[in-house]
């Protein structure tokens, strides 16, 4: 039996490595049409690789995936973040534990997770075919398919699984969609906000641990460290944002008011009334040199300046008008964006093949038996933090078994 894997990625050499595992008479053949595989798990992380996630309970890891959180449910028990670590530490690359949760090799280097796959791909005898691309697809009469190769020649195999990523250019879409698939609309997800304002002008760097950040209009919210960049806000809070809202945005044309609760939960009346305290308090202190709560200096001084306050008031001088103002800053200041950017190299992309049309026990296609898909070709994504290589590992995983037991 023949089985072919389109797409040299995580999810693809997974399935490839769980197939030629459970199935050792097949013949695997992936076919990758760049000049590189696993080029993702080598840039992923600064060249890390954030493998997974140490989310070990299934209901609380799928919260963290805006489209596939209920299909991934059932998969996740099959396979999870603790069998991802257990499988690489049985191969040599044990994981770690840093900030967020986030896992990564101890090695510190993405090589070795590719380096990993390479070799356990090298010892089942999987085919791997660099430079060559899938020009079409078709079904046979006897169930088997026929695929066209970008140098015309043609392969005829039993089982085909798509695993091309969520790009728009990878072409596993067009694929799918030949053989009768739904085609979720392609959105980017995951992306950082580009923010021109006076308030965050040379600020790049400064962060706080905890805020809340809302677009107003929608019932997006999300909580999480916030950073400012060059361009604007960036960190969990705003990726967790852009994630979860990835198909507004996009209707919005990136451009939108944005909020942010910089004291996290802290409301505006709240810190209004705390702020007339220390204003009877500190009277002849200067507010400058007399920062409350926990925010980095700088961003004291400028939320000050926005209030229309100088270097040298004292909180007894401060109008009401300019506490107020402080006030809104602190717990609902907002900011105009016009336009997003790629998160370092985590680009992500929201849509694909519509989840309904599969069977998440064996990551089969309803509309075609025989052909399979896994990773982000689905209309599936996750937040930063691990997640996404964890769904390329589960349904490469259910995959790559599920052609195996078809064919054994």
């Amino acid at each position: 039996m023949r089985c072919v894997v389109i797409g040299g990625g995580a999810a693809g050499f997974f399935a490839a490595i769980q197939c030629a595992t459970a199935s050792q008479d097949s013949k695997i053949i992936i076919f990758e049409k760049s000049p590189r595989v696993l080029a993702k798990v080598l840039i992923s992380g600064g060249g890390r690789c954030n493998v997974t996630n140490a989310c070990f309970e299934q209901k609380k890891l799928v919260t963290h995936y805006p489209r596939g959180n209920r299909e991934l449910i059932g998969p996740f028990h099959a396979w999870g973040p603790s069998d991802t670590v257990s499988w690489f530490t049985e191969r040599g690359v044990p994981l770690k534990t840093e900030r967020d949760d986030r896992m990564f090799p101890e090695s510190d280097s993405s090589e070795s997770v590719a380096n990993c796959l390479l070799d356990e791909a090298e010892k089942l005898g999987i085919q791997v075919h660099k430079r060559m691309g899938i020009k079409g697809i078709t079904k046979n009469s006897d169930e088997t398919f026929t695929l066209k190769l970008s140098d015309d020649n043609e392969v005829i195999c039993d089982k085909v699984l798509i695993a091309t990523g969520g790009s728009q250019g990878s072409g596993g879409h067009s694929l799918a969609k030949s053989l009768g698939h739904t085609i979720m609309p392609l959105v980017p997800s995951l992306f950082t906000f580009n923010i021109k304002d006076s308030r965050l002008d040379g600020m790049q760097g400064v962060s706080v641990p905890q805020a809340t950040v809302s677009i107003p209009g929608t019932k997006l919210i999300q909580k999480g460290p916030l950073l400012i960049t060059h361009w604007g806000l960036s960190g969990p809070a705003v990726l967790k944002l852009s994630a979860w809202g990835a198909r507004v945005l996009h209707e919005k044309s990136y451009q939108f008011d944005f909020k942010v609760n910089w004291l996290e939960d802290k409301t505006y009346a709240s810190v209004l009334e705390e702020l007339g305290k220390q204003k009877e308090l500190l009277a002849r202190k200067r507010i400058v040199t007399t920062r409350q709560y926990d925010l980095p200096q700088r961003l004291w001084e400028r939320f000050i300046k926005a209030a229309g306050c100088d270097d040298q008031l004292k909180w007894a001088e401060m109008s009401k008008k300019s506490l107020t103002t402080l006030a809104r800053e602190l717990t609902e200041g907002v900011y105009k964006v016009d336009g997003k950017s790629t998160f370092k190299d985590e680009f992500v992309t929201c849509g694909g093949v519509k989840l309904s049309e599969v069977n998440f026990k064996t990551m089969e296609s309803k509309k075609c038996p025989g052909l399979h898909f896994a990773g982000e070709v689905l209309d599936i994504d996750g937040v930063t933090g691990g997640f996404n290589f964890q769904s390329a590992w589960t349904t490469g995983v259910l995959a790559g078994r599920a052609m195996a037991n078809s064919v054994g």
